[in-house]
C-alpha cells in the first residue's frame, strides 16, 4: 500500500539536538527527569476499518515455517494483543497498540515484521526492518524472543546497543542484517560512522515509546524515523500511552489501527498490590528480612549508590544478592541477570534500569524499597511479576513522610492497594512477603569465568600472531563478526605496525613474542 506521509521533515538549519556523549543514553546527570505530562491523549481516529481479531495463529497469513516455529516454541494460542493487532499489521497497516507489560507485545509486532520481511535479503549496512527500544536489557529480550522465529524464515538480525563492542556491531551490519534491534544512541553512532543506513527500512517499530520520550530520546528517535522510508509501515507499542507520545503518533503514523487491550493503569487481576507502612528506623531491617525470603525477589531503589550499599549489607547478612544499575558494564549486567534467573542470586537489587524489558519466569514478588517517582514507573516495576497470566505481588515500603505522595501515585495508577502497618519480625510481614530472619553468615557471589576464544596455532602463521597493523588483521578481522580474530583483549607489543619481517627486540626474526598476562582493572572483569 503506497501512502504519502507528511513527516514534517526538519527545516533547513534545524536538526535534532545531539548528545555530546556516545554512550547510547541521554545525559541526565543522575537526576530524575522532570515529571511528564499526565493523562491520556486523544487517540487518533481510524479512517479505514480494522480487520477483526483472530482466535488462532493458523488463521493468519504467515509463512508455514513461522507457524511451525510457533508450535516448536510452545506458543499455541495468541494473547489478546496479538490476536487483535496481527491481522492488521500483517496487512501492512500502521498500528498503535497498548498492552500491559508481559502481555505479549513483542510477538505482536515481531511476527508481523518477520512475516513481511521473509524472503528478502538486506544489502550490507542497509537493514530492512528496525525495532527501537529504550534500554539494552529490553533490546536483548526482544532479540532473544524473535531469534528462533527469524532463524525459521532465514532472516539475519543484529542487536545494536551501548556498552558493547561497536566494532562487532558494525561488523554484523556489514555482513548484512534484515532486522536491527537498537537503542537510539548507539544506532545514531553507527549511522554517523557510515556503518548503517536506514534508507531501505520499510518496517519500523517503537517499543516502550513512552519511556523513550521520558528518558529524553525524542530528538534522536525523530531523527532516526526521518531516515527510514516515508511510505513504510510504522508500529508503536507500549504498556502506557500518554500525551508524551502524542507527537510521535501524529507525526509518523498514518491512519493507524488502534488497539488498547488494557487500560493505561495496567490493572492485572493476578497481581496483588501492598503498601506497607514502616518506620524509618526499622526500614532497613524490614528490607533485609524480605530479601532473605525463600524464593527470588526484585528490589527497586532510586540510585545506584543506594543499590550498592544495600547489596553489600545483604551479602554480609547472608542473603545472596547482586546489584543491577546503569553504572555497571553490559557484561556485568548480563552475568547478574543470568545468575538471578538461574537461582545463584535470590535478591536482585536494581534501579529503574531493570523496570522494563526483563522477563524472569516464576517471579512472584517485586519490592519498591524506594517508592517510584511516578505511576508509570510503578506499573513497569510491578510488571516484572504476574506476567503472562502468572500471579505475583508488588510491595512498596512507605515511611510516614511518603504516605501522602504514595496515595496520589496509586490513584494515578488506578490501583487500590492493601495498606498494612508492619514491623520487622512480625507475622504479618512474613504473611505478605515471606520475610524471615537472615542467616547472618556472610556470603560471596562467585563471578563466573568466561573463557576467551583461543587463537588456533598454525605452524607458519605463528610468526605473526599478536602483531597489529598488518593488512586485514585489524579490528574485526576474519571469522564470524570478527569475534575470534579480535585482538582488543591482547596487549600491544613492540612489533606493532612494524611489518612481518621486523624483529622484536631480544628475539630472532619470525619468533612469536611472549606475552605477559593481562592485568584486570579493579573496576570490572576482563571476562
Amino acid at each position: 500500500m503506497n501512502r504519502v506521509r507528511t513527516n514534517d521533515r526538519r527545516r533547513s538549519g534545524e536538526g535534532p539536538r545531539r548528545s555530546t556523549r556516545s554512550t547510547g543514553r541521554p545525559q541526565n546527570s543522575g537526576r530524575r527527569p522532570a515529571a511528564a505530562p499526565q493523562g491520556e491523549f486523544a487517540l487518533p481516529k481510524t479512517v479505514t476499518p480494522a480487520l477483526p481479531a483472530v482466535e488462532a495463529f493458523a488463521e493468519l497469513d504467515m509463512p508455514d515455517r513461522l507457524l511451525a516455529a510457533l508450535g516448536t516454541e510452545g506458543v499455541t494460542v495468541p494473547f489478546p494483543i496479538q490476536a487483535a493487532t496481527l491481522p492488521n499489521s500483517l496487512a501492512g497497516r500502521d498500528v498503535l497498540g497498548r498492552g500491559r507489560t508481559g502481555s505479549g507485545k513483542t510477538l505482536a509486532f515481531g511476527l508481523a515484521l518477520l512475516a513481511r520481511t521473509a524472503g528478502k535479503r538486506a544489502e550490507p549496512r542497509r537493514p530492512l526492518s528496525l525495532v527501537l527500544v529504550p534500554t539494552r536489557e529490553l533490546a536483548q529480550q526482544v532479540t532473544d524472543a524473535l531469534t528462533p522465529y527469524a532463524r525459521a524464515v532465514g532472516l539475519r538480525s543484529a542487536t545494536v546497543v551501548g556498552g558493547m563492542s561497536i566494532g562487532r556491531q558494525a561488523g554484523a551490519l556489514r555482513s548484512g542484517a534484515e532486522l536491527v534491534v537498537a537503542t537510539p544512541g548507539r544506532l545514531k553512532d553507527l549511522i554517523d560512522r557510515g556503518d548503517c543506513h536506514l534508507g531501505d527500512v520499510t518496517i519500523t517499530v517503537l517499543d516502550e515509546a513512552d519511556q523513550m520520550t521520558d528518558m529524553g530520546f525524542m530528538p534522536q528517535v525523530t531523527a532516526l524515523l526521518d531516515q527510514v522510508r516515508p511510505e513504510g509501515q510504522r508500529m508503536l507499542f507500549s504498556a502506557t500511552l500518554d500525551r508524551n507520545v502524542d507527537r510521535l503518533v501524529r507525526r509518523y503514523l498514518t491512519d493507524p489501527v488502534v488497539h488498547s487491550v488494557d487500560p493505561s493503569a495496567g490493572a492485572v487481576t493476578t497481581m496483588e498490590h501492598h503498601v506497607l507502612h514502616v518506620h524509618d528506623e526499622d526500614k532497613q531491617r524490614t528490607t533485609v528480612e524480605i530479601a532473605a525470603r525463600e524464593g527470588r525477589v526484585i528490589m527497586f531503589l532510586d540510585t545506584k549508590h543506594r543499590v550498592d550499599r544495600l547489596v553489600k549489607h545483604l551479602l554480609k547478612s547472608g542473603v545472596r544478592a547482586a546489584g543491577l544499575h546503569g553504572g555497571k558494564s553490559q557484561p556485568q549486567r548480563t552475568r547478574t541477570l543470568t545468575q538471578f534467573k538461574e537461582g545463584q542470586v535470590t535478591a536482585l537489587v536494581a534501579t529503574n534500569v531493570a523496570a522494563r524489558g526483563i522477563h524472569v519466569d516464576n517471579l512472584d514478588l517485586v519490592v519498591n524499597v524506594d517508592p517510584p517517582g511516578d505511576h508509570k514507573d510503578y506499573l513497569h516495576r510491578g510488571g516484572r511479576t504476574a506476567r503472562a497470566g502468572e500471579s505475583g505481588s508488588v510491595v512498596t515500603l512507605v515511611t510516614p513522610d511518603q504516605r501522602r505522595e504514595m496515595t496520589r501515585l496509586m490513584s494515578l495508577a488506578g490501583i487500590t492497594p492493601q495498606v498494612t502497618p508492619v514491623r520487622s519480625g512480625e507475622a504479618e510481614l512474613s504473611r505478605i512477603t515471606g520475610a524471615q530472619a537472615p542467616s547472618g553468615v556472610p556470603v560471596v557471589i562467585a563471578v563466573p569465568v568466561v573463557e576467551r576464544p583461543r587463537r588456533a596455532a598454525s605452524g607458519a602463521g605463528s610468526s605473526s600472531r599478536g602483531r597489529r597493523g598488518r593488512s586485514g588483521q585489524g579490528r574485526g578481522g576474519q571469522g564470524a563478526g570478527g569475534a575470534q580474530s579480535r585482538t582488543a583483549a591482547q596487549p600491544r607489543t613492540g612489533g606493532s605496525g612494524g611489518g612481518q619481517g621486523r624483529a622484536v627486540q631480544g628475539r630472532p626474526t619470525g619468533e612469536a613474542p611472549r606475552r605477559r598476562p593481562r592485568r584486570q582493572s579493579a573496576g570490572g572483569s576482563a571476562a
